[in-house]
Order: structure tokens, then C-alpha cells, then sequence
């Protein structure tokens, strides 16, 4: 027995889904590795990787194969049971990473939940009720839950949603002095994204890092790294914490995790998750079967010298030509970022535009994102061709040829 399918239209958006989001004209209905084709056949080059997520592309064969091997075993069983494939996938990032505990999830703001509950259980377990506050990021996004988008430094986000969570204050981002400042005996938890995503795509300096982890370590707190957006593979490393060679204590992942599959993690050691005893925290699909046979593929995948060595080349074939770009037709002030996540500064002429560069992409055949206002945004798959990327750079440029004169 088949499902009816019922034709559908763009404009079927603004009549039955609730209007927090403005997508764009066109409706992707196919993929295969990095090109994406609309109802009408046309054909894009994916640069955007349904931003960050799909690290290997659109119907990769390891990925479509776990999953329909797993689908034709078992799909659900709940967290009254565990499965093989959850057991697997635990294994394999406890092995590559500094982790010997898992917590699996469905979201990025579902791990980045547990990572500050876990911070703030821990904490009064340990040291009592007094030590809850939390130290995040200015322009930092860490989810939509109202816990994450508290600790989330962007207001737009949390305002409007009646008394927020107490105990948390935002500090710049790199910034070490202003981050010393804040910490004290009552901070449970300072809380970083190593590379900030939706803030504009900025890198960690190292000292930065380096010092985030002296002081948590000084007044008995917790640090969390955010890798939501720069963790399986997109940094070049595994995890960009492997990069700076500075170590949490928890970690949240989830995008590209599973490959455009929902899932998430929350990485953490022996000693701190023995305070999420039965009961404290669950969830009820995570850890399924169908997400973490689909997480195992990933990381056999991704984590392989050759793929991550392969982020790092295809990372110079981009800065080099964006670069370029950026210079000749006076857009770009900046290009930054690390391995497939790679952040166009705008100039001042051009400030608050990146909407603009998005839609004159598109018009060209390229899907790109923006990181804010202010910055143009590339997250592809890890394993684009690097036909795909010269393509999808022309077609880029012709954009930014159009948009300029206009």
C-alpha cells in the first residue's frame, strides 16, 4: 500500500504551517551528493548542507544503506530497553574522543539541555545550591528551549517569552579579561562554542580557550563546548576541541552527527555523568535504533584520515577563490572559519546584505546561508567534489558579479 500524494506548492506554507519561518520560493525535492533539484527540475549546487548537518552530502550510500538495513529491523523499542546500534555508536565515540560517557538526544538544544543540567546537577550535588550560574558568550546560539536560548547571547532570541532562567551572564567572546571577571565560586559552568556559528562564523583564539579551562578548573567548575555546529568532522578534526587541544568536560553534537538524520550527543566523563542517575533526565527517542545506525555510518565514515585531511584541502580551494572574489568586487573584509565552516565578513558597504547574497545564489543555482547580517555563510558536505566546489564558486561569483552592479 502506497501513501497518497498530494500535490503541494510553495504557497501551501503560508496557508497550514505556523509562520516562524520565511522559506525560500523554491521546494528541493531531490539529492545526490552535493546537487539538489526543485519541483521544477532545476538544478543547484548545495553549499549550505541544510546548514551543517549533511556532512556527507544528500543520499551518501553508507548512510541510505545503514538506514534501510535498520529500518527493515527495528525502529523504536524506547529507553526501557537500549539497542545494538546505540550500544555501537557510544563505543565508537568514546574511543575518538575524550568521552567515556554518551547521552543521546534528538536535537542540538536537547544535548546543550543536558549539558547544562548535568553542569548544574553536579554542582549542587558536589557543592551545594548557591553554585548554579552559568557563564556563556555574547552572540552565542546554543537552541530554543527556554533554558538554551537563555544561555543563548543573542536577546532577540529569548525576549518576550515572559521570566527567563536566573543565574546566567553573558560575556564577549574572546575576550579573557571579561571572562576572568565573571567567573567566580558560585559559576557552575562557563559554556563556549569553540567556533561561534550563528554569531558569525568566528573561531576560539587559544589563550582564550586555554584560559576558559584554567579558570574552570580554579573555581570548581564545568566547561562546555558547543560543538552543535563545529563538531563530527566540519572543523577538520573530529571535534574542533582536538584542534585547540583544550578538553571540556562535556560536549554537545548534533547536526552533522547524523548526517540530516535527527540525533544528537552529549559527551561527558565517568565521574560527572554519574550524577544523571535513573531518572534524573531522559528522553524518549533518543538513542533510537534507526538515528544511531545512521551516527555509526557517519563517524566510519568521517572520521578516516582521508576525509579529514580532505576538509582541510577543500577548505584552501574555498578561502583562496572566496578571498578573491571578496577583493574584486569589494564585498568581503574577511574570510574565516576552519575546514568546511567558513564565514564571508562583509564590508561596510555591504553591511546587513548577507539576505541579499542568499537570495542572488540562489538565482544563480548555488544555496549559501547567512551567520547573522553581517556574514555570508558556507557549510557543505565534508566529502564535495571538487568539481562541485569550482562550479558552485562560478555560479557564486556571477551572483556577487550581478549583485554589485545592480
Amino acid at each position: 500500500m502506497s501513501v497518497e500524494q498530494v500535490p503541494v506548492q510553495r504557497a501551501d506554507f503560508d496557508q497550514v504551517m505556523v509562520p516562524n519561518y520565511a522559506p525560500a520560493a523554491f521546494i528541493p525535492v531531490r539529492g545526490q551528493g552535493s546537487r539538489v533539484w526543485d519541483q521544477s527540475g532545476r538544478e543547484l549546487v548545495d553549499f549550505s548542507g541544510g546548514i551543517a548537518v549533511n556532512v556527507l552530502g544528500h543520499a551518501h550510500p553508507a548512510l541510505v544503506g545503514a538506514l534501510t538495513e535498520q529500518a527493515n529491523k527495528l525502529w523504536h523499542v524506547s529507553n526501557v530497553f537500549t539497542n545494538e546500534p546505540a550500544l555501537r555508536l557510544a563505543k565508537k565515540l568514546v574511543d575518538a574522543t575524550f568521552a567515556e560517557r554518551v547521552f543521546f538526544c534528538n536535537s542540538g538544544a536537547e544535548a546543550n539541555e543536558a549539558a547544562f543540567k548535568l553542569a548544574r546537577r553536579v554542582a549542587h550535588d558536589l557543592y551545594g545550591t548557591e553554585k548554579y550560574q552559568i557563564v556563556a558568550a555574547l552572540n552565542s546560539f546554543h537552541g530554543r528551549t527556554l533554558f538554551t536560548v537563555s544561555v543563548g547571547g543573542q536577546p532577540k532570541y529569548s525576549e518576550g517569552f515572559g521570566p527567563k532562567i536566573t543565574g546566567i551572564t553573558h560575556v564577549p567572546y574572546n575576550d579573557l579579561q571579561a571572562l576572568k571577571a565573571a567567573v567566580s565560586d558560585k559559576t557552575c559552568a562557563v559554556v563556549l562554542e569553540p567556533i561561534q556559528g550563528e554569531g558569525g562564523v568566528l573561531p576560539a583564539e587559544l589563550e582564550y580557550l586555554q584560559g576558559a579551562r584554567k579558570l574552570c578548573d580554579e573555581h570548581n567548575a564545568l566547561l562546555v563546548f558547543d560543538e552543535v555546529q563545529s563538531g563530527m568532522g566540519r572543523s577538520g578534526h573530529l571535534f574542533a576541541y582536538m584542534h585547540y587541544g583544550v578538553t571540556p568536560d562535556i560536549l554537545s553534537s548534533a547536526k552533522s552527527i547524523g548526517g540530516g538524520f535527527p540525533m544528537a550527543a552529549m559527551l561527558t566523563t565517568e565521574k560527572l555523568a554519574k550524577h544523571l542517575s535513573v531518572g534524573v533526565h531522559g528522553t524518549t527517542y533518543g538513542g533510537n535504533p534507526l538515528a544511531c545506525a545512521v551516527g555509526e555510518a557517519v563517524i566510519d565514515v568521517v572520521n578516516t584520515p582521508q576525509v579529514l585531511a580532505g576538509v582541510n584541502a577543500k577548505h584552501e580551494l574555498f578561502k583562496a577563490r572566496l578571498q578573491k572574489i571578496g577583493q574584486q568586487y569589494g564585498v568581503f573584509s574577511q574570510v574565516r572559519g576552519m575546514g568546511l565552516l567558513i564565514g564571508c565578513v562583509l564590508t561596510d558597504a555591504w553591511k546587513g546584505k548577507a539576505k541579499e547574497f542568499f537570495n542572488a545564489a540562489e538565482h544563480e543555482g548555488v544555496m549559501i546561508l547567512q551567520a547573522g547580517p553581517d556574514v555570508v555563510r558556507f557549510a557543505p558536505s565534508l566529502v564535495i567534489e571538487d568539481a562541485d566546489i569550482n562550479e558552485g564558486l562560478d555560479r557564486f561569483e556571477r551572483a556577487v558579479a550581478k549583485l554589485t552592479k545592480a
